[in-house]
Parts: structure tokens; C-alpha cells; sequence
């Protein structure tokens, strides 16, 4: 389980646990500048009783060029149309592909044959890496390079959020028992951590809590 320490992550986390699963939850360490995911990342995985949580480090220069990695100013007050086109400066590059690849690796080690991730490509932010072709054809190479695939063990990429809206995703993780306060959606975090309420991600999940009617416990003041 892919866990970044945001909503969509615990969520699915919540998902796969609701399904029955043991999870190793697995975060990522590769020189983002809202670094304050990963302590949410640690928090959210001992409360939704992960079987074991790992940070994998990452050399930071090779996700480089993102405004999340330093690589420029994260957007701040755009508006939904400016949103919903274009791939914005908060992309990494290829990050999913780097991610799931390793979390793969874990899978293959640990005996394990499913792979979530919280993916969502209605309310997403033009990112190529989080649409479904992409998490298909992963699979597919997974299944041709991995030894347990070969030898009769196939692996499953699970993005059960991926066709979902903010709110159907906020709506799911209130009916799942998800503590959003210990979640961190934001891409570029007030020095005290909390979030900005202006970036793209926190606009998008802003518009989810207020579709579903309930207030966010890591909202703005």
C-alpha cells in the first residue's frame, strides 16, 4: 500500500483494510518540501493498524524539476478550468512509475500479490500517472518482470478511488472511520505545517468536504 500521508491515501489504506488485508504501508522519502506527509504518513499507518510501515529513501535529484521538490513556486488560487487542463508544475517526474515499482519489489519480497494505491483521476490535477491506462499497463509489466508473476503468482494493482469524486472519496472515508485530521493534503505546508488553503490540492479537497456537508478538521481558520 502506496501511503503518502495524504486524504486519498488513508482512504485507501481504510479500503484495503476494510477488504481484509495485512497491509505493509509503504511512504517515500525523496526530498519533497512538504515533508510533514511522512509524520502524517507514520500516524495514519499505526491508526488504520498497518501490518508494518517502511519510508524508502529516494536520492532527491532524481525526481527533480517539480515544484514540489524545490523546483520552482507551487501554483497557488487557480480556478477550477485552470485546474482541470494541463499537467501543473507540482508534477514529478515519472514519481508513480518510481513508486509503484519499488513498492513492487516489497510485494515480491514480503510474498504479497496486491499493490494500492490512491490514484484518482476525476478530481486530479492532470497528472499522467494517475490514470487508469497508466496503472494497467503497469500491471502488465509487472506481471512479465516480477518472479512470483512468472512462476504462477500474479500481482494486482488496486486504485479504488480512481473513477471516484472528492466527495464520493471524503464520503467513503467518513463511512470507513478515517481520521482526516491526521491527514495532510497540501503541496506547500505554512512552516508550522499546517495547510496553505490556496494550492490545488487543498482547493480540491476543500470542494469535497463542502459537497458532502462536513467540516475539515485540517481546514484553514
Amino acid at each position: 500500500m502506496l501511503l503518502s500521508g495524504g486524504l486519498d491515501s488513508a482512504v485507501t489504506l481504510a479500503i484495503a483494510r476494510a477488504a481484509g488485508h495485512d497491509c505493509i504501508a509503504v511512504s517515500f522519502d525523496y526530498g519533497q518540501r512538504h515533508r510533514i506527509e511522512l509524520d502524517c504518513a507514520r500516524g495514519i499507518a499505526e491508526t488504520l493498524s498497518a501490518k508494518e510501515h517502511r519510508v524508502l529513501q529516494i536520492d532527491a535529484s532524481s525526481l527533480a524539476g517539480s515544484a514540489l521538490t524545490g523546483g520552482g513556486d507551487v501554483p497557488h488560487d487557480r480556478s477550477d478550468d485552470e485546474i482541470a487542463h494541463g499537467i501543473p508544475d507540482t508534477y514529478v517526474p515519472a514519481r508513480n512509475l518510481v513508486f509503484l515499482s519499488m513498492a513492487l519489489a516489497v510485494a515480491e519480497t514480503a510474498g504479497a500479490r496486491h499493490l494500492y494505491i490512491g490514484v484518482n483521476a476525476v478530481d486530479y490535477s492532470g497528472y499522467p500517472d494517475c490514470r487508469g491506462t497508466f496503472l494497467k499497463a503497469f500491471e502488465q509489466v509487472a506481471n512479465l518482470a516480477t518472479k512470483a508473476a512468472v512462476e504462477g503468482a500474479p500481482c494486482s494493482v488496486h486504485a479504488p478511488l480512481l473513477d471516484m469524486t472528492k466527495a464520493q472519496i471524503v464520503q467513503r472515508g467518513l463511512e470507513l472511520g478515517v481520521d482526516f485530521g491526521a491527514t495532510n493534503s497540501c503541496y506547500d505546508p505554512l512552516d508550522d505545517g499546517a495547510p496553505c488553503g490556496t494550492c490545488d490540492s487543498c482547493h480540491l479537497r476543500a470542494a469535497g468536504f463542502l459537497a458532502v456537508g462536513v467540516d475539515d478538521p485540517r481546514a484553514c481558520v
